[in-house]
């Protein structure tokens, strides 16, 4: 038995990570299965090697900066407002519900109230890093359903946040970990009044110091001052935050990252910060991995397939109907109760908190722990399955009239007042799918040359705020023959499909093609390799995503060469 040093530590955990990591990608599962895999071997409770586990757990510390660093880096009210119909009523009523029902188990099965809070809000919560992963993976990022589930997830981080915010107070009020209760609402007061200064004073003091000092490093064209600038703010932010306020670190470098987020350098900041993010997130897991045991898994097997149940099954349904229920569509449902199936980073942020204040015993995380290498594992199988599951409710034509009923009534309002203004309209008419930037761009040229628009959009509240304006629009999926019919496809001149999601297009295009034969089909297309494939469907022309900014760039660096041509 040997306990390894730094050096060694770092040697091996990111030996066996790459290799476990490789293997797990090639399954198509993700590498935080991999990671967590090679944490075991290094742990305690593997024969062999032995890790320091004060040591991985310190590096873990710098990991956990790091992420939250990277996610204040990339947090924007924009992409949360614009799914906050949805994203912000079906987080929080999701988040409460699955916490309880996870308290519940958990006391059912002999753990404190206190450690039974801890283990529900651990469960409830999903990795950000997973779900990311699996959107990628299946090309569904860009679409609506994706927005919706990345805002879902935005939602629940900044719960958490809040939630590691009163940790300390609940400690302090549990008298467990920090001596002394107190009074409940002082202690609780004095905790969020010491946390609103140092938000206040990081966001509004530090917004003004920050982008000064960094437009001042950045002038010195010195790539390890900047960097280093990057690594102080984050470490300086979280450690003072946790030393001087009580807060978390994870606080303190999420508020970091905001505060660079919004300077001139943002995007220099997270190229810089992102490699060092990357491989001190890959110790963290490792760490969490070191504490996986299978004999506490073999001697709780109902514990841990409770826990499991919870995720794997509960959570996403709840999540669903909640989605139903707030009126969107079947297909938006799926994709964000299974992405939320899971339990990653930010579980183990908020137990390993919860652990150094004594709030939650060993076995509450290797609890957490056990459940999150298998849901992690599952999830991509389990999302890969996404659009079977949808043909097959799609099959059982009362049960998907039932689910739909809600999203069909939601809409049902607006696509009858378009239907109605259609049939009185003389105008030349295109309908626009998607109402991103390139949709509005385009809705703009249709209405300045004298063509009626029609927005065909899945967002329910865009829209209601295209119908208020007294545009047209139809709520719906428009892979549905009906729905593009609610858009008057018959009589339409044009067809433009801004939507970047190429299985959709191809989608699109073949439903009106069988609708309108005659229709001039436009389409928004990531690569050229997609073409060959788009022009045998019959599509009238192409944007390419690659060739115009290849296009861009090259006219951009023409320009700057004949200015600096003598």
């Amino acid at each position: 038995m040997h306990s390894f040093n730094l050096l060694e530590i770092l040697t091996i955990g990111f030996l066996l990570a790459l290799i476990f990591g490789f293997i797990t990608h090639k399954l198509k599962l993700s590498p935080i299965v991999g990671y967590l895999l090679a944490g075991y071997i290094i742990g305690p409770h593997f024969p062999g090697f032995i890790a320091n586990p004060e040591l991985a757990a310190q590096l873990a510390e710098i990991g956990v900066i790091l992420l939250m660093f990277g996610v204040g880096l990339h947090f924007d009210l924009k992409d949360l407002l614009a799914v906050k119909g949805i994203a912000v009523p079906g987080a929080i009523a999701q988040s409460l519900l699955i916490a309880l029902l996870g308290m519940a188990v958990a006391i059912a099965f002999g753990f404190s109230i206190l450690s039974g809070f801890v283990l529900g809000l651990g469960v409830a919560i999903s990795s950000t890093v997973v779900l990311m992963r699996v959107l990628t993976d299946n090309a569904i990022m860009d679409t609506f359903h994706g927005h919706t589930a990345v805002g879902w997830l935005i939602v629940q981080d900044i719960l958490t946040v809040l939630l590691m915010v009163l940790l300390p107070a609940i400690a302090v009020i549990s008298g467990q970990g920090i001596a002394g209760g107190g009074n409940l609402l002082l202690s609780l007061s004095l905790a969020l009044a010491k946390i609103a200064f140092l938000i206040l004073l990081i966001l509004f003091v530090g917004s003004k110091v920050v982008p000064w000092m960094m437009a001042h490093v950045a002038r010195s064209r010195s790539n390890e001052l900047f960097t280093l600038t990057v690594l102080a703010l984050a470490f300086v932010i979280a450690i003072g935050s946790a030393k001087i306020f009580g807060a978390s670190v994870a606080l303190g470098a999420f508020l970091a990252g905001m505060v660079v987020g919004k300077t001139k350098v943002s995007y220099q900041a997270a190229s810089d910060i992102l490699p060092m993010r990357d491989a001190f997130a890959v110790l963290f897991f490792i760490s969490v991995g070191m504490i996986i045991d299978p004999v506490f898994m073999a001697h709780n097997p109902g514990l841990v397939l409770a826990c499991l149940g919870i995720i794997l099954i509960a959570k996403p349904l709840i999540a669903s109907l909640i989605v139903l229920i707030l009126g969107y569509s079947i297909k938006t449902s799926l994709t964000v109760a299974i992405g939320l199936a899971q339990i990653g980073e930010f579980s183990f942020i908020l137990a390993q908190q919860a652990l150094n204040l004594e709030l939650i015993k060993q076995d509450a995380y290797n609890l957490l722990a056990a459940c999150a290498l298998i849901s992690i594992s599952l999830n991509p199988l389990l999302f890969g399955n996404i659009d079977k599951l949808e043909n097959w409710l799609r099959g059982r034509n009362r049960f998907w009239k039932y689910l739909s009923k809600r999203s069909n009534r939601g809409g049902a309002e607006f696509n009858f007042l378009t239907k109605e203004r259609l049939e009185k309209s003389t105008q030349k008419r295109a309908i626009v799918v998607g109402y991103g930037p390139v949709g509005r761009s385009v809705t703009n040229t249709l209405r300045e040359n004298n063509f009626q628009p029609v927005i065909l959009d899945l967002n329910i509240d865009t829209v209601n705020s295209i119908v208020s304006d007294g545009q047209l629009a139809v709520y719906g999926d428009a892979t549905r023959r009906e729905i593009l019919k609610n858009a008057g496809i018959e009589k339409a001149h044009y067809l433009l499909i801004t939507l970047p999601d190429f299985s959709s297009a191809i989608a699109i295009v073949t439903a009106a093609l069988k609708i309108a034969p005659e229709i001039r089909i436009f389409v928004r297309a990531r690569y050229l390799e997609s073409r060959t494939m788009l022009e045998k469907l019959g599509v009238t022309a192409v944007s390419f995503e690659e060739k115009e900014v290849a296009d861009a760039m090259t006219q951009a660096l023409l320009d700057s060469v004949k200015n600096d041509a003598p």
